[in-house]
């Protein structure tokens, strides 16, 4: 599966799952401790944004937008749209270079697992899509590194062999589908770089 195919699904899955916050109060818990719903759509958003940067100018900067005035919706569409007319070979983060594809996947990861934490929250748990969920967790493999646990996610949890793509992908990134462990950082921040 492509890159764009991995970002369109993913922006697909979440938008089903910020459907469901309309009717919860941006105060309510998530499955990320630290954050609120308000939090963590503001952080998906954010990530949304940096995609958008990376895809329309070649560059995502150190520091968000403060314009939220946008919403998931809009800018998801401007995310695909974006893609779709052909982004750049690279991205700069900051003044380091990242492959687009690999922007793309790994933004796919972030979106996705998000999503999932939004329609937790929202009352309303939506599995992951087990195609897109062995995807994801290919690509979260390859970026997530032991010297990334305890910093930007739990230890990976323990699940049965035979669970599913979603359940592995989520344990891997120290989520527990019954409940959660401590709040994973995004897989990358602007603040990173």
């Amino acid at each position: 599966m492509s890159a764009g195919e991995l970002l369109e699904r993913s922006l697909s899955y979440a938008l089903g799952s910020v459907a469901g916050a309309q009717r919860v109060g941006l105060g309510t818990g998530t499955p990320c401790p630290e954050w609120d719903l308000g939090e963590l759509l503001e952080h998906l958003d954010d990530s949304l944004d940096a995609l958008y940067e990376g895809l329309s100018g070649g560059r995502i900067g150190l520091l968000p937008h403060v314009d939220r005035v946008c919403g998931f919706r809009t800018r998801a569409c401007a995310v695909l749209g974006a893609w779709a007319a052909g982004p750049p070979e690279g991205v700069l983060v900051g003044e380091r270079p990242l492959d687009v594809r690999v922007m793309a996947a790994v933004g796919a990861v972030e979106i996705t697992v998000h999503g999932w934490d939004v329609s937790r929250s929202c009352g309303r748990p939506r599995p992951i899509p087990q195609g897109l969920a062995a995807e994801l967790l290919s690509v979260a493999q390859c970026v997530v590194g032991e010297e990334d646990r305890g910093v930007r996610f739990g230890a990976p949890v323990a699940v049965p062999s035979g669970a599913p793509a979603g359940t592995r992908l989520l344990a891997f990134l120290g989520r527990r589908c019954q409940g959660l462990v401590e709040h994973p950082r995004p897989l990358y921040s602007r603040n990173d770089y």
